[in-house]
Formats: structure tokens, C-alpha cells, sequence
């Protein structure tokens, strides 16, 4: 499985910058501060390397001849400090700041244990492990670190010493992965899973504006007449909430308007329409008076589709629960007085949200397509607990074409135009009203003859 290091979510993007922000400059700070915990390592060392030198100025003071000071230089001498008289310094190299706030520790405690300014020169300086490899890493050895010192001095009224050590706290330990440990887990670990809930929090905050506005998109789509989004949080999102309010106003005054229009278009074809139906009445000739009231029912009949489908698409009425098992049984009676027999098999149980109205209507349409265009219609209900599934199924030749099955739900298109009645608008209709109600509808030939009608609907509100 490919893994996504860039997610592609707004959400998860916004977090990783975070998170990836604030880890990187806990990473920057870190150097920092080891540099600075390095410059503060030494600090002990030092004085323990200042303090015995100065015991050796003070011991060298108190030894007269040159080579009763020899001899003392010589017991005094060991692996880890060597002293020898030189007759002039070395030239002292650059220091870094660091080195130099070594060398300024150093002559502060030899001018207060001497009593007396000193003229020293350190010339090399460093972190030290027992092996004599020095480094930040000695950090984390198991001893507690010591000091690499080169230093020249001036015996106060005497000779230059050139001095060699190694400097560190006797008899001190720390484990050494106890030590690594705990500055993983406090520097990092912890301050991670602080910054990565942190980010957590403030992006989710940040990105629910956006998706409230998805979610009032979806809804929009499925009903028009929404409430408005609510006007409050940053400026920039009660500008853009103002602004979908104000698309959602536009979309509602255009299909008012086109409902207008369509309604004055059929109440103005009303009068000419019933004109010729009367000049029809008074044609001699019979065949051609039934031809024309023929012509004339169909104009009738696409006028008032035409204005059913621009009404049944609009979502005007509150929310309510409706009782399926009910309005199927109120639909099947009304089809058995006009001599039509429907089986209802199942039932849906508990109510669900809707429009009942909008509803009525799409089933309707859905059981008038099966009895026009089939035969032995029947309609099987299933309860899915969140959901309620409607198969509605026939014997008739079914959806043939080439992608038929989603083109029918086009307006106006039919399979066979001519072939039979209808205007090619009831499954659109049918359509709009499932969306409207948050659920979906699909046509599926059967596989011997005929078609089955799934309509799912949600028990709730969609989100």
C-alpha cells in the first residue's frame, strides 16, 4: 500500500504544516542550546582546572631554587597534568566567543584564589571522554564529561608554565541511555504530541467553517429553500456565508420566475386551446375531429407536465414524518378503483423524514411508468434501518438501449418516442424529488423481462 506523505485533505495538510513548522524550529532551538549546554559542561571542569593550577602557583612561590621547582614540577606531573617551564608564549590563535568565556572563567578563580592578576593564555580547550576523543556526544557518556585544557601562564614575578590536563568530576556517573532517554522524551517526544494535538485542535477549528459550507452546498442542492448559513465567525467567512446567501436567494427568485412563466404560459394557452376544441366539435368530418382532439389532449397534456415539473422539483413544505407503508397502501387503492391491481410486499416499519407531498407525487410517477410500460406491476418494500428501499418492478420490455438506463432521467427523453404516452418527464421529476430527500434512484433490468425501480430514501435529514 502506497502511503501519502502529502494528505489530501485540507485538514491533514494544515496540521502537517504545523506540526512539520513547530518540530523544525524545536529542532533549530535545540542547537542552541546544545552549543550553550556544551558552553555550560565546561564550567566545572574549568574551575576544577583553575583551582589546581593555582595550588601550583602557590606551591611554586613557595619553593626558592630553580631546581627545587623543578623537582616539584616533576612530582606533580601525571597522565592527566603536565606541567613544563618554557622560556617564552606561544602566539595566541582566534578564539571564539566560547573559548574566550573559558579562558575569562579560568583567570577569574586563578586571580581570586592567587589574590593577584595573572597573564594566561589558553590556547586549546575542549570536551574530553576517556578515550580522548572529544565532542557534543560526550554529552551522553556515562561519565559525567571533563575538560581538555592547554593553557600558558606566567608565574607572578617568575617563569612561564605550559600546562596540559584533563579536568573532570571524580566519581560522578549517569546511565547513559537513562540520560539519552530523557532528552528524547522531554525534548521531544512530549513537546511533539503537545504541538501535534495542539495543530489538531486549531486546524479543526480553522477548516469548520469550510465544512459547513459543504455541508449547506449538499443541502442546497437538494432543497433550495434551506435556512440561510448564519452570519458569525472571522470576517472573511461572514463575507463568504454572505455571499452564498445571496446566491441561494438568486437561484430561489429564478425558479419563482420560471414557475410564473410557466404558469401564465398554460393559463394563457388555456382560451385558445378551448376555442379549438369548440371550432373541433363543429368539423363534418369525424376522423379528423377525433385527430384533432387527439393533437388538442396531447398539447393539453405537455402544457400541464411542463408546469407539474417545474412545481414538483420546488421544495416549499416543512419537513415531516411520513409513514410509507401508509401512502403506499393510500396509492395502490386509488390505482385499484381505475381496475389496476398493485402488490405490496414488506413493510418500511418506522416513519421516515420528508416532504410528503414531493413524495407522493415521485411514486406516483414511478407506478404509473410500470403500469403504462409493463405489466403485473408489483412493489417490495425493505426496512434498512437507516434507510427504506422501494423496488417497484414490471413485466414489460424494460431499458434496452445503450445507456439508456441514466439518459431516461434527462428531460423530455424517452426510449421510444411515439411509442408511447408521456411526455418524458416523470422520471426527472422522480429523480429531483429523491435527491431532494437525500436519497438516490436507479433502474435495473431484470434479468428475464421487465425493470426494477430502486428507490432508496434516508429515515433522517441529510447533515
Amino acid at each position: 500500500m502506497k502511503v501519502r506523505l502529502w494528505p489530501d485533505t485540507l485538514f491533514g495538510r494544515l496540521a502537517l504544516i504545523l506540526v512539520v513548522g513547530m518540530f523544525g524550529g524545536q529542532v533549530l532551538t535545540s542547537t542552541i542550546w546544545f552549543e550553550a549546554h556544551d558552553n555550560r559542561t565546561l564550567e566545572m571542569p574549568s574551575r576544577l582546572f583553575a583551582s589546581r593550577l593555582a595550588d601550583t602557583v602557590r606551591l611554586l612561590q613557595g619553593t626558592g631554587s630553580d631546581a627545587s621547582k623543578q623537582a616539584l614540577l616533576s612530582q606533580l606531573n601525571d597522565a592527566r597534568y603536565t606541567l613544563r617551564v618554557i622560556d617564552a608564549p606561544s602566539p595566541e590563535p582566534a578564539h571564539s566567543v566560547a573559548h574566550q568565556a573559558v579562558e575569562n572563567l579560568i583567570a577569574g578563580v586563578l586571580a581570586q584564589r592567587l589574590h593577584e592578576p595573572v597573564t594566561l593564555h589558553l590556547l586549546d580547550v575542549g570536551l574530553t571522554d576517556k578515550a580522548g576523543d572529544s565532542g557534543i556526544l560526550t554529552l551522553f557518556d556515562s561519565r559525567m564529561p571533563s575538560g581538555r585544557f592547554h593553557a600558558q601562564l606566567q608565574v607572578p614575578g617568575g617563569a612561564w608554565l605550559d600546562v596540559t590536563a584533563r579536568e573532570g568530576q571524580a566519581g560522578m556517573e549517569n546511565q547513559t541511555r537513562a540520560l539519552a532517554l530523557d532528552y528524547v522524551l522531554r525534548i521531544y517526544a512530549i513537546r511533539f504530541l503537545a504541538a501535534l494535538g495542539f495543530a489538531m485542535v486549531a486546524v479543526r477549528i480553522a477548516v469548520q467553517p469550510l465544512r459547513r459550507f459543504a455541508q449547506a452546498a449538499q443541502a442546497l442542492g437538494r432543497n433550495v429553500y434551506r435556512p440561510a448559513l448564519p452570519l458569525y465567525g472571522p470576517r472573511e467567512v461572514v463575507v463568504a456565508a454572505r455571499s452564498f446567501n445571496a446566491m441561494q436567494q438568486q437561484l430561489i427568485r429564478g425558479i419563482e420566475e420560471r414557475t410564473r412563466l410557466l404558469a401564465s404560459i398554460s393559463h394563457d394557452l388555456r382560451s385558445p386551446l378551448t376555442r379549438l376544441r369548440l371550432r373541433t366539435e363543429m368539423l363534418p368530418d369525424s376522423a379528423a375531429r377525433e385527430r384533432l382532439n387527439a393533437d388538442l389532449d396531447d398539447m393539453d397534456a405537455m402544457v400541464h407536465t411542463a408546469l407539474d415539473f417545474a412545481r414538483a422539483v420546488e421544495v416549499t413544505e416543512p419537513r415531516r414524518q411520513i409513514d410509507i407503508d401508509s401512502l403506499l397502501r393510500g396509492l395502490c387503492d386509488d390505482l385499484a378503483e381505475t381496475g389496476t391491481q398493485v402488490i405490496v410486499e414488506g413493510h418500511a416499519g418506522a416513519p421516515i423524514s420528508g416532504y410528503p407531498r414531493n413524495l407522493k407525487r415521485c411514486l406516483q410517477n414511478l407506478l404509473d411508468n410500470a403500469i403504462r410500460h409493463g405489466t403485473n406491476a408489483a412493489v417490495q418494500v425493505h426496512d434498512q434501518r437507516k434507510a427504506v428501499l422501494i423496488v417497484i418492478s414490471d413485466e414489460g420490455p424494460g431499458i434496452r438501449g445503450d445507456g439508456m438506463l441514466e439518459r431516461v432521467f434527462e428531460p423530455y427523453v424517452r426510449e421510444q418516442p411515439g411509442k408511447t404516452n408521456g411526455t418524458g418527464l416523470g422520471l426527472t421529476i422522480a429523480k429531483s424529488i429523491a435527491v431532494a430527500h437525500g436519497g438516490t434512484l436507479e433502474l435495473v433490468n431484470r434479468p428475464e423481462r421487465g425493470l426494477f425501480v430502486k428507490l432508496c430514501l434516508p429515515r433522517e435529514a441529510p447533515a
